[in-house]
């Protein structure tokens, strides 16, 4: 566990991917105009393509071959492949109808959410102040529910179907990028079969539109399979803990683009909501923090006997 921790390459993939998500609103917000599950099927084939272009070239295919050999664990990614469409399209809906400080929540809400799944399915247990930051997190999602008159849908879904996909992701046994061509490979006959109706009932936004939005729509592959592959590489290569404090990063630019760029609404009165979640980030980063020191020091005291004896 010592080693995942201190892995230069997982913690510099998992703060690229979430970085690139962070950003994504802007990216979206380009593509207003075109009905969200038109930009999710563009998303899945184009990322396909890509990735299985990148896996030809670098003779990855093999991988791949043996991945869709075992049926047990293809079940299992057309499950995650279902998590992570859900996932996409109540983004793509949120961050381009006027919802990026409400997606901003889900991934607030998420790092706390895998901590609940990781009492669940991973048998962790959690310490007086774990306990105290999900409590907060609970409190806080209360209240802003009574805040809006509404439960946050949008933010409660994206997190629970992302703390899904990553706990599922962490537990298989494949590799990311095979495991990522799968999931992509799996939803194509679905994706593609859609665009090509759109483009058959006259609805189709892929060459009926502006040269920047059938740019834009190709691009959604890249800056689709580039975070999640950073993503998946970086989860089995650090604690599931680690992954959620850096995922921190993603939902912080979502909610600056949100209030600075766009000029989304955020009250006073939200922005309490939020401070509770963020009072409950701050007190679970802390206790990493000191969990991760505590190890550290432990490992010093007991190499140090073995390097005076050698």
């Amino acid at each position: 566990m010592t080693t995942a921790r201190l892995s230069g390459r997982g913690l510099a993939a998992g703060a690229a991917a979430f970085t690139l998500w962070g950003m994504l609103p802007i990216y979206l917000h380009e593509l207003k105009d075109v009905p969200s599950l038109q930009i999710i099927a563009h998303r899945i084939v184009w990322s396909c393509f890509f990735i299985l272009g990148y896996m030809l070239l670098t003779g990855q295919i093999g991988a791949l071959r043996q991945t869709l050999g075992k049926p047990k664990l293809l079940g299992r990614l057309v499950l995650t492949a279902l998590l992570v469409t859900t996932n996409w399209l109540v983004y793509v809906w949120g961050a381009t109808h006027g919802h990026i400080v409400e997606t901003s929540l889900g991934y607030y809400i998420n790092p706390l959410v895998n901590v609940v799944l990781g009492i669940f399915f991973l048998h962790e247990r959690l310490n007086r102040v774990q306990w105290t930051a999900v409590t907060l997190a609970a409190i806080a999602v209360a209240y802003l529910t009574f805040e809006a008159g509404r439960p946050p849908w949008i933010a409660m879904t994206l997190a629970l179907s992302f703390s899904l996909y990553g706990l599922l992701r962490k537990v298989m046994s494949v590799e990311a990028l095979p495991g990522l061509a799968t999931e992509t490979l799996v939803l194509l006959p679905l994706a593609a079969t859609y665009i090509i109706w759109c483009e058959h009932v006259g609805v189709g936004a892929l060459g009926h539109s502006s040269p920047e939005v059938n740019s834009l729509l190709v691009g959604a592959g890249l800056v689709t399979a580039v975070p999640l592959f950073l993503f998946a590489y970086a989860a089995r290569l650090l604690p599931y803990s680690t992954v959620g404090v850096l995922q921190y990063i993603g939902p912080s630019l979502q909610l600056l683009s949100g209030v600075l760029l766009y000029h989304e609404s955020f009250t006073g009165a939200r922005a309490a909501g939020f401070a509770l979640i963020w009072l409950a980030l701050l007190l679970y980063a802390a206790d990493g923090l000191r969990g991760t020191r505590l190890e550290s020091v432990t490992a010093n005291l007991r190499e140090a006997p073995e390097s005076a004896a050698r």
